[in-house]
């Protein structure tokens, strides 16, 4: 696979996430980290995200982190629109200024706030337009708001060689466990 992936998943509310000490956070983190070492290992620069609280902005933080091992990885944030993080709570808006402020490329594609969906729609069918693969953390079996990406995504793998990469709950399980055989102390103190 080469060039750019764009990397999307469920947001907080949709894997009953309410805080930022949930330990299904580092779960999600660690799953994401070795797909994308993988994915930078075969040739991958760019990652894409729109910016949405939850598994886009872990694997945004995620990304930013592995920059000291991997020099070469960059960071693109295309929201959909301006101000999108307007209902947010504040956690999630820090942590979308940090991520905002360190990304290699940060653009709105629609250069105006929220109007009606068919921005969202545009933004799904950009991103997965400028990507050449796709990395989503979903379960059919659960839907959720990543659905959205996935059927531009499959209408694109119909005539081109477009990887879809989906990290469903029997990994995420996995993950879990190699994270506590790897640290079974951080698992006793939750």
């Amino acid at each position: 696979m080469s060039g750019v992936v764009a990397v999307t998943g469920y947001k907080p509310n949709e894997l009953g996430i309410f805080t930022q000490q949930h330990p299904g956070i580092e779960v999600i983190k660690f799953a994401l980290r070795s797909n994308i070492i993988h994915l930078i290992e075969e040739g991958i620069e760019w990652f894409i995200i729109s910016g949405q609280p939850g598994v886009e902005l872990w694997a945004a933080e995620t990304v930013l982190n592995l920059k000291e091992e991997y020099p070469q990885v960059k960071l693109a944030v295309l929201m959909p629109f301006l101000e999108q993080e307007g209902r947010w709570p504040e956690h999630a808006k820090s942590m979308y200024y940090d991520i905002l402020a360190n990304a290699d490329f940060v653009e709105a594609i629609t250069q105006r706030p929220y109007e009606h969906p068919a921005q969202l729609r545009q933004k799904n069918d950009f991103i997965i337009g400028k990507s050449d693969g796709l990395l989503i953390v979903y379960d059919e079996e659960t839907p959720g708001s990543p659905q959205y990406y996935l059927g531009p995504a499959r209408r694109k793998q119909e005539h081109s060689h477009y990887p879809i990469i989906m990290i469903n709950r029997y990994d995420l399980e996995l993950a879990s466990a190699e994270l506590r055989e790897q640290d079974p102390d951080y698992w006793t103190q939750m």
